[in-house]
């Protein structure tokens, strides 16, 4: 994959000098911001945006509701970690040089990146994640699918990874969030349900939401789902 042809004839290397081409259009301060969101800032965003789930998770009806809830999205920055572990035997048999050391005249915006190029460990954190988020809520889900993709693109306006390995990086991370997924909620439901027993129940539960009341011959609706149906998580 190293000696890949520099020409037209072949999309990735095209599509690369496409995208990392717009560098000579855009402002340098543009240049300095994408570089910054693209390293970090998505990733951060990512993060924080779990943490804004998981405080939402929290507010179900009933332990076992809200533990469900928030096991699923304890699995998103597990899934997140895992993908990369996963992609480290990956990067190393397919030995892909950075796109910089094969083809000239590309505007690499960040220095040090001497590591393989396939996959992008950073199209596969941010896509784990937002797939893993798509489990435990679709509107939290879309949004970090929505900054996943917003990740590769910058990986790529940088200079640093070819489309395919920005590619590659999705399919892994959502591979490994969404096929481990039942795994991961037969593990990590009864610890959460342990913790939202304990001292450190506010982890799992915001306490002060109590149950909804059960409609005659019927079971009870967690609070959130009755207040919101179409948005109840795909673990539970």
């Amino acid at each position: 994959m190293a000696g890949l042809d520099e020409s037209g004839s072949n999309p990735d290397v095209t599509l690369l000098y496409d995208i990392n081409g717009l560098t000579r259009e855009t402002p340098h301060w543009l240049d300095r911001a994408l570089t910054f969101v693209g390293e970090y800032g998505l990733l951060i965003a990512l993060v924080l945006l779990v943490v804004w789930c998981w405080w939402g998770q929290r507010k179900r009806g009933t332990l076992d509701d809200a533990a469900t809830s928030v096991a699923a999205v304890v699995w998103a920055p597990l899934a997140a970690g895992i993908a990369v572990l996963v992609n480290v035997p990956i990067r190393g048999f397919v030995e892909r040089p950075r796109p910089a050391e094969d083809h000239s005249g590309l505007d690499v915006l960040v220095d040090g990146k001497n590591d393989f190029s396939f996959v992008s460990d950073h199209a596969t954190l941010a896509m784990a994640m937002g797939a893993a988020l798509f489990v435990a809520h679709r509107r939290f889900g879309l949004a970090g699918i929505a900054l996943a993709a917003f990740e590769g693109f910058c990986r790529v306006f940088m200079g640093v990874h070819y489309p395919t390995d920005v590619i590659g990086g999705f399919a892994l991370g959502t591979a490994v969030a969404l096929l481990l997924s039942p795994l991961a909620m037969a593990v990590l439901t009864p610890l959460a349900k342990a913790v939202g027993r304990s001292r450190l129940g506010w982890l799992v539960r915001d306490r002060r939401v109590g149950p909804v009341a059960a409609p005659l011959g019927g079971t009870a609706p967690s609070a959130q789902a009755a207040a919101d149906p179409d948005e109840r998580d795909l673990a539970a």
